[in-house]
């Protein structure tokens, strides 16, 4: 009676706080509906936290919080935690309200959720996602369509968690975990836990900051199983309006009903055996070892007449070597963050198969097929990745998420021509074209939860063609609603002088977008520049703007970062410096003249602005254009041209002491490279797809400025014929 009582006033609760516009109506049939008329809203990433969660019962009542429905007590994270994250952890909550709203209001009837749906898979936040999910879809008849990610669930089986960085009373962070967490067995404090079980955070600082430790097992994180109940009714399983539904594990297809496909589809049907080295099952080798049957939720769906879905879960949890045997405890399995689909072409090699199959019966059938899944089909650094572990390291940005060339291979000799993914909260088009003629578009829909927030939607036309369009928010209503809270935060960090203390200027945001720009560039601050960069070419941008660093790229002269620093500050000492870099000045003039510029509007912008347009770009791709001015983005492609010149073909050393100006010249030349790069190969915002010939065409303005470039033969010195014949 407890339990009914408690879901009961739940869902009460869920509804009076915003989460349903109106009261539920009846679902209109789509029986009738034609696929060249449809349209297919996809929004990975969403990584939903219940903010009004109620944590009451566990000791925990939250923060009061003035709403349009009278006072609501608050579960949130820290805005510190927020600012050292790549995604929003509390103002997402209401952009999915909002971006649900568009969606209505576009009388948009399918949504596909391709992975971390919920951030980690809490039970109280998964409640929460599935409330918001059926009211939208009773009011709305709005067919929602789930395929996991890294984030839901986290390991196969469900296991104890917490975070460290709820945001308590007085400004301190609340830790909360599970009863089985080791905090709540061993009364234990977070200061006493290893950084093993207690991440990087750790370090950004000090217990005074902390409140004492709240267990409560709402914050759990649950496997397969329990997430694919929870959410069953929005994709994982058959229901009787879909036209069809089949997974990788069943055996009659090319018949259908609901009781056998409901019968097929169960939890218990749905596994295959996965070994440390590879695939198990058929594909197993003789000395593989450590092997496990998972659970797989991939499914084929088809809600509606000629239009199949494949959500494809590529998941993949590799098992530890040497575990302990135990088939369901989780810490016999690797994450899958950073393993994507370059371990599912080995370790899952049954679903290629399965989509291969699925790829022959769709086009015998003339079934318009779009997949979806949570992790990229192809490279999503517009051809930078090499420039990236070139100046960066292999093992930094991501790049070890990047799908290699061999994987797109494999996934596009499936057959497959069009795929959205999520996971690198960016908004991207990769293409993959290979020599057999196949084509693979990998569609990067972005995240609600970071900037720029948008979701994507796929309107599907005649002759094979999909539309493509991107839809960004701004408005959303209600975003502002937690600041006072964050507010009580930045006093109390300030009066105890915690270390990195985050910029409280992001609380003057007028709108969410500008809310995501501001969180963009205190990640950046606080986190990529710090971990990400070489030392030497973030201490050398953070103290040049844009004209200087044009002038540096005309320099002859091989100068340490101290004497360039005491030129630029205009010191007395260096004198034979200053007049190479006037010299160098008057070239940069030519330069910048020579392309229709001044180059005086090269200093109005800082390599401080330079490290934010880097983010924006990398994130929004051709979106983020809106965000930096064309001459600006003109100033960028002149730089990354004239610093990768300025090298004289000479081999640059790799100690700066020994040669530092050719060093710092290529390390900057590339950097600019890549930040070109980021702005596109392939439309991005609202383009064209053609599935039979493989044509991508733009249908907006949103695409990278034509450069002004206008000659790369920049006279020099007399002194310098060899540079000249260069040029």
């Amino acid at each position: 009676m407890k339990k009914i009582f408690f879901l009961v006033a739940f869902t009460l609760f869920i509804f009076i706080t915003g989460c349903a516009p109106e009261p539920p109506q009846q679902i209109q049939s789509t029986n009738n509906q034609n696929t060249a008329a449809l349209q297919i809203a996809f929004m990975p990433d969403i990584h939903f936290h219940d903010i009004y969660a109620d944590f009451s019962g566990d000791h925990f009542s939250g923060l009061p919080t003035t709403t349009p429905y009278g006072t609501q007590h608050a579960s949130i994270r820290s805005m510190r935690a927020q600012l050292h994250s790549t995604r929003l952890f509390n103002e997402n909550y209401f952009s999915l309200l909002a971006a649900l709203d568009d969606i209505a209001q576009r009388n948009i009837k399918y949504v596909a959720l391709p992975g971390d749906f919920s951030d980690d898979g809490q039970p109280a936040h998964l409640r929460g996602l599935k409330t918001i999910l059926d009211q939208y879809h009773r009011q709305y008849g709005i067919e929602f369509f789930a395929a996991p990610g890294n984030h839901d669930p986290t390991r196969p089986f469900s296991h104890p968690a917490g975070k460290e960085d709820y945001l308590g009373t007085d400004g301190k962070e609340q830790p909360i975990f599970s009863r089985q967490h080791p905090l709540c067995t061993q009364q234990m404090s977070i200061q006493e836990m290893s950084m093993q079980e207690i991440p990087m955070q750790k370090k950004h600082r000090h217990e005074a900051q902390r409140h004492h430790v709240v267990c409560s097992d709402e914050v759990q994180e649950l496997g397969y199983q329990s997430i694919m109940d929870l959410l069953g009714d929005h994709g994982f399983y058959p229901k009787a309006s879909y036209r069809y539904f089949e997974t990788p594990y069943s055996t009659k297809k090319n018949h259908y009903d609901l009781a056998t496909a409901t019968r097929e589809a169960t939890f218990e049907n749905r596994h295959y055996e996965i070994c440390h080295q590879g695939t198990g099952g058929v594909y197993k080798q003789a000395h593989y070892s450590d092997c496990y049957h998972l659970p797989d939720s991939s499914y084929l769906v088809e809600p509606v007449d000629g239009l199949w879905l494949l959500a494809i879960d590529a998941n993949v949890y590799q098992p530890e070597m040497g575990g302990t045997g135990n088939a369901q405890d989780p810490d016999n399995f690797m994450g899958s963050s950073d393993a994507g689909y370059n371990k599912v072409i080995t370790h899952k090699t049954h679903l290629l198969e399965w989509i291969t199959d699925v790829v022959a019966r769709a086009q015998a059938q003339g079934k318009t097929l779009i997949a979806f899944s949570h992790f990229p089909m192809q490279e999503f650094y517009d051809g930078a990745g090499g420039d990236i572990a070139q100046l960066m390291g292999e093992q930094k940005f991501q790049l070890n998420r990047n799908p290699s060339t061999n994987t797109s291979k494999a996934l596009a000799d499936t057959g497959l021509k069009i795929h959205v993914a999520g996971h690198m909260h960016i908004n991207d088009t990769g293409v993959y074209r290979g020599e057999n003629g196949n084509v693979l578009f990998n569609i990067q829909a972005p995240s609600l939860a970071a900037y720029i927030p948008a979701y994507k939607i796929l309107i599907i036309k005649q002759n094979q063609h999909v539309e493509v369009e991107t839809v960004a928010l701004k408005e959303v209503p209600r975003f502002d609603e937690l600041f006072a809270h964050y507010r009580a935060e930045w006093n109390y960090l300030q009066s105890i002088n915690a270390p990195d203390i985050w910029d409280n200027n992001i609380l003057q945001a007028t709108h969410y977008r500008q809310f995501t720009e501001w969180h963009l560039r205190e990640l950046a601050r606080l986190r990529f520049l710090p971990q990400e960069w070489p030392a030497d070419i973030r201490a050398l941008l953070m103290q040049l703007n844009g004209m200087q660093l044009l002038i540096l790229s005309q320099l002859k002269t091989d100068i340490s970062l101290a004497q360039l620093t005491a030129v630029i500050n205009n010191q007395d000492s260096y004198e034979a410096v200053k007049r190479d870099w006037q010299q160098a000045t008057k070239q940069a003039e030519i330069v910048a003249q020579k392309n229709g510029l001044m180059l005086a509007s090269f200093a109005d912008w800082t390599g401080s602005d330079l490290s934010v347009d880097f983010y924006r770009l990398w994130s929004a791709d051709q979106l983020a254009l809106q965000d930096i001015s064309a001459q600006r983005f003109a100033h960028y492609q002149i730089l990354a041209q004239q610093l990768l010149l300025s090298q004289n073909n000479q081999s640059t050393a790799n100690n700066p002491v020994d040669n530092p100006l050719p060093f710092y010249q290529q390390r900057l030349g590339k950097l600019l490279t890549i930040l070109v790069k980021f702005s596109g190969d392939a439309p991005s915002d609202h383009f064209l797809l053609k599935l039979d010939t493989g044509e991508i065409t733009p249908l907006s303005s949103a695409a990278v400025p034509s450069t002004v470039i206008t000659s790369t033969a920049i006279p020099s010195p007399p002194s310098q014929d060899a540079e000249q014949a260069m040029q």
